[in-house]
Order: structure tokens, then C-alpha cells, then sequence
């Protein structure tokens, strides 16, 4: 199975590679939804450091929300989900390499940018660190509750709505302790505890999401309307 799930994620990102496109679209988006937050605000710089937690996640949770549509559609629309889902391995295996790869394509560069787009903020190289930190640990969240409502509406017409309203609940916890992770490093308080439940919530999805991700895929692939 492990196998198998490695050939599933090096699928995906060999087709990421040939779509640079929307790998671009989300990082261009989370770099000038960053940016605007320094010109609107005006140069205060208490103002932007204490706003530059809060602002960095948002923008981060918001680019990794523009790219979950694309993560099960277009196998769903070349008729290669249903040809995965006829195999011997578990359909949630499927998804988590899916998933996974998502958050390579997405969570992982997005995390990587941030401190350079940090610098405008005025942050401090130690609320840097925790700022990326906390970007590595929590985004596997964002990606794996994300799949489950890129699931939910795949085949939905109008689908990119729906899918905002049922995840962006679901980020709220992961936007709390990373904003938290970031506010305690720079009080000199610490970190340690909202990483630790960053990444909670971060093993807790990637273990536990697939299961009903892979439960609505396959609703959606029973469907007369994927026929």
C-alpha cells in the first residue's frame, strides 16, 4: 500500500508540474492578498506587526481554500477517479495521496513564501520562524478538511460556494492556533502549545478525513448525474 501511495502522489505532482498554471494562481494569490494588507493599513508599524499573524493565515487559509476544487475534478471529469476507485486499495488511500499532494503543490510552498512576505510587517526573525512553523504544521489541515468538502460537492454545479461554507468553519480552530503560535512567540510566551495542537489537528485529519472524503467520492461516483 505504501507503494502505492507514493505512485499516487508522484502522479499528481508529475501532473502539477504540467499545470504550473494553478500551482502559480495560488501562490500569486496568497502573495497579493499579503501585499494589500501593508498599503490599506498604512505604514504603522505596531500596527502592521500585531496584524501580520492574522493576516499571513488568512491569506494562507484563503489560497489554500482557491486551489480544493481543482483536487479531485479533473480526474473526476476524465473518468480516471472511477477507474482508482475499481481498485483493490482502499478509495481513502486514494484520497490521502491525493491530499497529500495537494498540500505539496499548495501548503508547502505557501509556507516557504511566508517570511519573505513577512518582512513588510516588521516581524521579528524569532515570529518569522514560528510564523513558518506553524504554516508547516497546520497547513496538512487545511488540505485534508479541505478534501472532505471538495468531495461533498464534486459534480455539484456551482460547487465553489458550497465548498467555501463547509470548510471555512472547519479552519477556524486551525486559524486560531496559528495565529496563537505566532502572538505567544512574539509576547515571549511560547509557541509550543498551539503547535502542539496544530499538530493535532493537522494528524487527526489526515488520519481520520480520507475515510469520509473517500465515502462522498464515491457517492458522487454512483450518481446518475456523473453518468
Amino acid at each position: 500500500m505504501t507503494g502505492f501511495l507514493f505512485s499516487l502522489i508522484r502522479r499528481d505532482l508529475r501532473l502539477a508540474l504540467r499545470r504550473r498554471t494553478d500551482a502559480a494562481q495560488t501562490l500569486c494569490f496568497f502573495i497579493v492578498v499579503v501585499s494589500l494588507f501593508p498599503l490599506g493599513i498604512g505604514p504603522e508599524p505596531m500596527l502592521l506587526r500585531r496584524m501580520a499573524p492574522g493576516a499571513l493565515w488568512v491569506a494562507a487559509l484563503l489560497a489554500v481554500l482557491l486551489s480544493l476544487p481543482r483536487l479531485f475534478a479533473e480526474d473526476f471529469r476524465d473518468g480516471t477517479l472511477e477507474q482508482l476507485a475499481l481498485l483493490p486499495q482502499p478509495l481513502a488511500l486514494v484520497v490521502l495521496g491525493k491530499t497529500l499532494a495537494h498540500w505539496l503543490v499548495s501548503g508547502l510552498p505557501l509556507s516557504l513564501l511566508a517570511p519573505a512576505l513577512g518582512v513588510p510587517f516588521g516581524i521579528s526573525p524569532e515570529a518569522s520562524w514560528t510564523l513558518t512553523l506553524s504554516l508547516l504544521i497546520g497547513t496538512p489541515a487545511l488540505s485534508a478538511l479541505g478534501a472532505i468538502g471538495a468531495a461533498l460537492t464534486l459534480g455539484v454545479r456551482g460547487g465553489g460556494i458550497l465548498l467555501s461554507l463547509l470548510v471555512l468553519p472547519l479552519y477556524v480552530p486551525v486559524l486560531l492556533f496559528g495565529t496563537g503560535a505566532v502572538e505567544a512567540a512574539v509576547s515571549g510566551v511560547g509557541a509550543k502549545a498551539h503547535l502542539s495542537l496544530l499538530a493535532a489537528l493537522s494528524l487527526g485529519g489526515v488520519f481520520f478525513a480520507p475515510w469520509p472524503a473517500a465515502a462522498a467520492v464515491r457517492i458522487a461516483l454512483e450518481s446518475p448525474d456523473s453518468c
